[in-house]
């Protein structure tokens, strides 16, 4: 496996192709738009530049990585790819978009992945030509910093994509864990409902967000308040991960709570809208609540 592409240009997908490119893979990276593209390589640049001021990786690898990188809207460019990495937005209906344009143009012998945080992965490879050759590849964010990808196999994938993808994660420094097909997988099923626990204590004013974040770091050893946490994951990735795992389930303990959703509604994304629980438009972030 030497070419990956990777679809979706945006804060995981432009993650996914920095440790790639970084591993000594040939990169296509695509979005719907080439100033999103183009912006994505003016990100994993500066990303790589912090990793060699901090003497994590030299500057000629940074260069000789970023130079492995191509930056497209034209999907017609995975032909030549080993391995294709979907890390387009949570959305079912999105990504089985994606999936029709894009099987065709690949190669038989090419592995199809998605980023999904929580859908399905048996009923993702049901809307491919290549079942056997699809799995959930779920990375972290930041992904060159997070050290964890979790493997999901969906019913029909072989032994021999699970071994494709043990190794690549390997070759990439990551360590990886493999979950069942089960609703948000292993980390998402157990980390969601406590952000969301967190937001449903807020909204009853059972603490001021930062006293929250100020519990949950000095009380449970967490490196970073839960509320801050969901700013980072994205407030609208963070709903739609709830409402998988109560669709899926039926459980109500799974209900997204409801200063969730409005934040949501009104655009409040976290920090990459600028605005979440904390304020991030000035040089600190600022509480709201």
């Amino acid at each position: 496996m030497q070419a990956i592409g990777v679809i979706g240009a945006g804060l995981m997908g432009n993650g996914i192709a920095h440790v790639a490119a970084l591993a000594g893979y040939d990169v296509v990276l695509s979005d719907v738009e080439q100033a999103r593209a183009d912006a994505a390589l003016k990100t994993i640049d500066k990303n790589l530049g912090r990793g060699v001021s901090k003497g994590v990786v030299t500057a000629e690898a940074a260069a000789a990585a970023l130079a492995r990188i191509a930056a497209t809207t034209d999907t017609a460019r995975f032909s030549g790819c080993d391995l294709v990495i979907e890390a387009a937005t949570e959305s079912e209906g999105i990504k089985a978009k994606i999936f029709a344009d894009v099987c065709p143009k690949l190669s038989p012998q090419a592995l199809l992945a998605t980023n999904t945080s929580s859908i399905s992965i048996t009923r993702l490879a049901a809307a491919t030509d290549r079942p056997d050759r699809f799995t959930g590849l779920h990375f972290f964010n930041p992904v060159p910093l997070m050290a964890l990808v979790e493997i999901i196999p969906g019913l029909a994938t072989s032994d021999a994509t699970k071994a494709a993808m043990h190794a690549f994660a390997t070759r990439l420094g990551k360590t990886a864990v493999e979950a069942a097909d089960a609703p948000a997988f292993i980390v998402n099923r157990i980390l969601c409902p406590m952000l969301n626990e967190a937001i449903f204590a807020l909204g009853d004013g059972v603490g001021s967000v930062a006293d929250i974040d100020a519990g949950l770091k000095l009380g449970a050893n967490h490196p970073m308040g839960p509320l801050t946490l969901a700013d980072f994951v994205g407030l609208d990735t963070l709903l739609s991960i709830m409402r998988v795992m109560q669709d899926a389930t039926g459980d109500p303990k799974y209900r997204p709570a409801p200063l969730l959703v409005k934040y949501v509604e009104a655009g409040w994304f976290g920090k990459k809208s600028g605005r979440g629980f904390y304020d991030y438009s000035g040089a600190e972030p600022v509480p709201t609540r």
